[in-house]
């Protein structure tokens, strides 16, 4: 039951959130939309003090109604898609979010930032320059960069004179920008194999012994050159790891990668699997790399079979570490 205390359900919500901020210093309202947030301030402003019996009066109200709840749903399409989104598959969630841009509803930007590299790139060079301008102003600062650098240089001029119009958007203006780059990016053509057929070869090559990888990549530059080097560019193989990573994540690799797969890994002794192994041991501290050399040289006679499937591991190792982020391989160059 409400408690009579002549105040309006607004009135009560400040005083509760008042107290709120008082008792917790990592209370935030984000989860309120802008004009919640203004009305909330503005009731606030305008209230002064409020006595003891009133105050515990609305504390009373709140608590019976948070004990009288027993489910709670977001209350719009936004919200549902938010709690729902780790259970839809992919192409359920882009109906959905497709659903609440064509009702007229939802924020679309979730939607571009949720596309992939190519996707944003392919807006960036095919739409209207002002409209790019405002997207790049949406996206995160390193992939809007990403973005801009790849553009040709007189498009990329035309966007930077654009950015000038960014800078008084309306909301509903950039809303509106917003639901016209998500339609555009759903009419981009998705192909049946979404990995690139290159990629695919790489990863396959990746674990094919050295002779059946230069049989294949010979025969490949013969019949096409160009999907040749696209291949050449998707392997990485332990004889690239000093190309391809950045010594300050050696330690990081060497820390998750199994002792004696390592070892066995490590132990190579000629040619360019040798000068990786070196590579690896010459960045770490130099305690560390004089263990891993007394226990290599302590192995005795590794295979060349052992030796080739323990490189393997350090390289999935290495790959799975840079599709999550945690660190970036070196773009190769063609040779």
């Amino acid at each position: 039951m409400a408690v009579q205390t002549g105040l309006s359900p607004r009135q009560k919500a400040a005083i509760i959130v008042r107290l709120l901020l008082d008792d917790d210093d990592e209370v935030t309202l984000d989860n309120l939309n802008g004009e919640r947030q203004a009305l909330l301030f503005e009731e606030m402003a305008r209230m002064d003090l409020i006595d003891r019996q009133t105050r515990d009066d609305v504390i009373s109200e709140f608590c019976d109604h948070l004990e009288s709840v027993g489910v709670t749903f977001p209350g719009d399409l936004d919200g549902t898609l938010e709690i729902m989104s780790d259970r839809l598959s992919k192409d359920s969630s882009d109906r959905l979010r497709r659903l609440v841009m064509m009702t007229g509803n939802g924020d679309p930007w979730p939607r571009i930032h949720e596309l992939s590299q190519d996707d944003i790139q392919s807006l960036a060079d095919g739409e209207a320059v002002e409209l790019i301008a405002v997207m790049l102003s949406k996206l995160p600062v390193e992939q809007a960069a990403r973005t801009y650098t790849a553009m040709d240089p007189e498009r990329a001029r035309q966007v930077a004179q654009a950015m000038a119009m960014t800078r008084d958007i309306s909301p509903q203006a950039l809303r509106r920008v917003g639901l016209v780059l998500a339609q555009a990016a759903d009419a981009l053509p998705r192909p049946a194999i979404e990995i690139k057929a290159c990629d695919r070869m790489g990863d396959m090559l990746n674990f094919a012994n050295a002779d059946l990888r230069a049989n294949v990549l010979e025969m490949l530059d013969e019949q096409d050159r160009e999907f040749a080097l696209d291949v050449r560019r998707a392997i990485f193989v332990f004889a690239h790891i000093p190309k391809r990573v950045e010594p300050r994540d050696v330690p990081r690799i060497v820390r998750d990668m199994n002792q004696q797969v390592l070892l066995r890994a490590l132990s190579q002794n000629s040619g360019e699997e040798a000068a990786a192994a070196e590579f690896i041991l010459s960045n770490l501290s130099q305690r560390m790399s004089e263990n891993l050399r007394d226990e290599i040289a302590s192995l005795g006679n590794v295979t060349p079979q052992d030796a080739e499937a323990a490189t393997n591991e350090v390289v999935v190792l290495i790959r799975r570490l840079a599709a999550e982020g945690e660190l970036t391989l070196i773009p190769p160059k063609d040779d």
